[in-house]
């Protein structure tokens, strides 16, 4: 019997997803692969991985759905979300919803491997740096999109923006600092 940790990759960029799943089986562990939250959803309840790398965005729908979904089957399950379109809204979210943690994308597997460790009352905590006045409005926008569950129409009414003004502003990515 395999006692390799089975990590799922839910990842719908192909090209990410086969890479990091070479990482990782060379790394050691039994890979499932799955382009959707359906497919996702379909493997974790067949497999019940130990591991699960999720990607924010999806086709058809979104990681963060994912994560109490996943914690349904198995609530041993460590989830880790990896996001290209990473903010603290969100990463709260995240978190409050089940995951270990949350990573911003471009993340290798080393990297992703220590999130997944992560997590325990004994985590390192890093210190806190000032934010530009662009990330703070950047942060303050992703948490109102959170709240209207990603209708970015609703978003732009709450904060009293004009649609195409806030897809503008959502499409930046401002300094981390």
């Amino acid at each position: 019997m395999d006692e390799r940790p089975l990590l799922l990759i839910v990842e719908d960029d192909e090209i990410l997803r086969r890479r990091m799943g070479r990482a990782f089986r060379d790394r050691g562990f039994d890979v499932e692969e799955a382009a959707s939250s359906a497919d996702a959803l379909a493997i974790a309840e067949r497999e019940t991985p130990e591991l699960v790398l999720v990607d924010l965005r999806m086709p058809d729908g979104n990681g963060l759905d994912l994560i109490p979904a996943i914690k349904a089957i198995d609530p041993a399950t460590r989830i880790v979300v990896l996001t290209g379109y990473g903010s603290i809204a969100t990463a709260i979210e995240a978190v409050r919803r089940g995951a270990t943690h949350y990573l911003t994308k471009p993340a290798d597997a080393d990297e992703i491997l220590a999130a997944f460790e992560r997590g325990g009352a004994d985590a390192p905590r890093q210190p806190l740096l000032p934010m530009s006045l662009d990330r703070v409005e950047w942060e303050h926008i992703n948490r109102v999109l959170v709240d209207c569950h990603g209708n970015v129409s609703e978003a732009a009414r709450v904060l009293g923006l004009h649609r195409r003004s806030l897809q503008r502003k959502l499409a930046k990515y401002p300094t981390l600092r």
